[in-house]
């Protein structure tokens, strides 16, 4: 992504908040650059600081790229909007241009294959994903038909040592434009339009 300084996340919170709240995303994978990258998409669970873990299929393609290299990016989008030309100053040659919320999670892919690791792993992502309950009896590794089931999946703890974080809303326009633009997608409310508007609006107030 390229990067300006007003589309920065103004600290480590913002971005880690962001993958809190935002739990899909794409799993890339690069292998050694003989195949074009793995994009797997997948839910996950991130810890609030350095870890994101997920699970997928034993007969995921994207296990041999992984194995290969180990050293993978979690991508989630959200919140994005085309602005036109002509909501743009100066008109009429205004610019047209994105708004968005980037964050790229570059790691270190750790595979867990232990029944008794991978159930741990699946009960924290059913925690954290289906917190209203409902999975009984609880997940065992020694349990059927768990056990069966376990064997036909494979865990992914991705070690954060890098992100790439943008959070694009037209930062260094005055406020008063960036107002307008906000009124524009609310009124246009196509799409992502409102979720944007609200984030450009939530952006404005920290600003």
């Amino acid at each position: 992504m390229l990067y300006r300084r007003h589309d920065a996340p103004r600290s480590d919170e913002q971005w880690k908040a962001f993958l809190l709240e935002h739990r899909f995303g794409q799993l890339v994978a690069a292998g050694d650059g003989s195949e074009p990258p793995f994009v797997i998409p997948a839910h996950f669970s991130y810890d609030g600081d350095a870890r994101i873990r997920l699970h997928l299929h034993r007969e995921n393609p994207v296990w041999e790229a992984l194995e290969q290299n180990p050293v993978a990016v979690m991508a989630v989008l959200d919140a994005y909007a085309f602005i036109p030309s002509y909501w743009n100053e100066p008109k009429p040659y205004g610019v047209a241009t994105s708004f968005y919320r980037a964050v790229q999670a570059i790691g270190t892919c750790r595979f867990v294959d232990d029944p008794d690791e991978l159930a741990d792993l699946i009960g924290y992502q059913l925690r954290d994903l289906q917190p209203e309950g409902g999975q009984d009896p609880p997940l065992d590794a020694d349990e059927r038909p768990y056990l069966q089931m376990l064997t036909q999946i494979r865990g992914i703890e991705l070690q954060i040592s890098d992100v790439r974080a943008k959070f694009k809303f037209g930062g260094h326009k005055p406020a008063e434009r960036r107002r307008e633009i906000a009124d524009r997608l609310g009124e246009r409310a196509q799409g992502q339009d409102r979720v944007v508007r609200d984030a450009l609006l939530r952006d404005l107030e920290g600003s």
